[in-house]
């Protein structure tokens, strides 16, 4: 079996998740949003969105069933959307059905006007 690269990983995730550029999860009002930030501790200290739920993406896995619900709708992101793409697969196996990865991660935030705390 041939081995893959990082970015095959990321490139088959992004096939198998749902993505929403931050114009799409800004327009979003549900009552039952929760953005998820999966990026390092200095990269949320720098910036990110009011009221995100911070776990760093190596920690995810044993973290986020006691942060968040199952039947929250989630909208992930990192710095550009690659480690959100994974944690959105991984959530998916962990049996979490409405989550989505923003595309151009924290980036397309900040640049689309999003509010940063």
């Amino acid at each position: 079996m041939p081995h893959k690269s990082g970015h095959d990983l990321i490139a088959e995730a992004k096939t198998r998740i749902k993505q929403v550029t931050p114009s799409e999860a800004m327009a979003d009002t549900s009552e039952n949003l929760v953005y998820f930030d999966c990026r390092e501790p200095q990269e949320y200290n720098l910036g990110h969105i009011p009221g995100a739920v911070f776990i760093p993406r190596g920690q995810m896995e044993t973290n986020i069933e006691s942060m968040i619900s199952r039947d929250k709708k989630v909208v992930i992101y990192c710095a550009s959307g690659n480690r959100s793409a994974l944690a959105a697969e991984t959530m998916m196996q962990m049996g979490y059905s409405d989550v989505a990865s923003m595309s151009e991660g924290f980036r397309g935030w900040v640049n689309a006007g999003g509010d940063v705390e």
